[in-house]
């Protein structure tokens, strides 16, 4: 069996410290064979069957890290599309409870209903602000702007007990953080972060019922046979979630079936360990420079408070992070080492 180490050397070869996985994940090896076979076969004009093929592995694969089965996972293109499908399904004066700040893909298709009544609250105080006549509360697993974990399973036992849902985008921490779909009524997340794929990929999990959702974005893709529903209206749709799919970017699922095919290999308690272990390396080494992170145990995200105008410099230096309302926000996934945290910290003493 091939060691950590070894299957990580083997697929990501960065050209600089890269610290950025919040915004994009890197592509590993065989993801990016997979894409460029794809489009291969679009320019010689080989049938696509195999490619449709790929977004069904995706899928399942995805369930197996969600712990969910296959048939209540959807294949889309944003996390926001599924925010509207569930906004949708609201009535009119209905209350969604959110984290104040949290990214707005999950939270503005509530805003954008304009009948809804949205009230955001501080991530620490979501649990205990749920009350009778919540609808919904909607967050992020991990926030993307500073990586505080939300406290979900304090979350989930105060929306039960006033009758609400819960949706959370884990957008922020699939591919690291133990996912757990079958906790929650909705959950969503992009392919292009932690997950490691191509952009233009996203994953949702509805429930057994599909609470109350219409497929409004409902096309061929959508029918129990696809490809007897290409005309006119489908009289049939999927019986799974797949009735929420939308037209599949098939390069981004070929190259993402491989992406995630790679983190089943390792694990994602592996991943988690390793990413988290680094990020607290960092928090460490801060403590020693004089600065103090955002509090954020457990989370393999960092954002250090009044640093984000380094981004700049580190950028120059060859490391790769971001600036995030002017705090510096580092990220650490499974192609990082102790090296890379300890060149942050070398240049940020400097």
């Amino acid at each position: 069996m091939e060691t950590f180490e070894n299957l990580v050397r083997a697929e990501f070869t960065p050209k600089h410290t890269y610290l950025n996985t919040a915004s994009n994940g890197l592509l590993p090896a065989r993801t990016v064979d997979a894409v460029q076979a794809a489009v291969r076969m679009r320019a010689e004009g080989t049938p696509l069957g195999p490619l449709y093929e790929d977004v069904e592995a995706a899928r399942a694969s995805f369930a197996r890290l969600a712990g969910v089965p296959a048939e209540r996972v959807a294949t889309g293109a944003s996390v926001a599309e599924y925010g509207g499908l569930i906004a949708a399904s609201l009535p009119a004066g209905a209350e969604v409870l959110t984290a104040e700040g949290d990214f707005s893909s999950l939270v503005n298709p509530f805003h954008a209903r304009g009948d809804l009544k949205v009230r955001a609250v501080p991530l620490e105080r979501l649990a205990e602000s749920v009350r009778p006549g919540t609808a919904l509360v909607a967050v992020s697993a991990a926030q993307s702007a500073d990586g505080r974990l939300a406290d979900l399973p304090a979350v989930r036992a105060a929306a039960r007990a006033h009758g609400a849902r819960t949706y959370v985008d884990a957008s922020q921490s699939a591919g690291w953080l133990p996912m757990e779909g079958d906790a929650d009524d909705f959950l969503a997340a992009v392919g292009f972060k932690w997950l490691l794929g191509p952009h233009g990929a996203s994953f949702f999990v509805a429930p057994r019922d599909f609470g109350g959702l219409t497929p409004l974005l409902a096309g061929w893709v959508a029918g129990e046979r696809p490809w007897d529903s290409c005309y006119g209206p489908v009289e049939e749709l999927a019986h799974s979630a797949r009735r929420f799919d939308v037209s599949p970017a098939l390069f981004t699922y070929a190259g993402l079936r491989a992406s995630l095919e790679l983190l089943e290999e390792i694990g994602v308690d592996v991943v988690h360990a390793h990413d988290v272990g680094l990020a607290d390396r960092f928090r460490a080494g801060l403590a020693g420079l004089g600065h103090e992170p955002v509090p954020a145990p457990g989370s393999a995200i960092v954002s250090v408070p009044g640093l984000g105008h380094r981004q700049g410099e580190l950028s120059r230096a060859g490391i790769e992070v971001s600036d995030r309302a002017g705090n510096l926000r580092a990220a650490f996934h499974l192609y990082n080492t102790p090296a890379d945290v300890d060149r942050l910290l070398e240049v940020l003493a400097a």
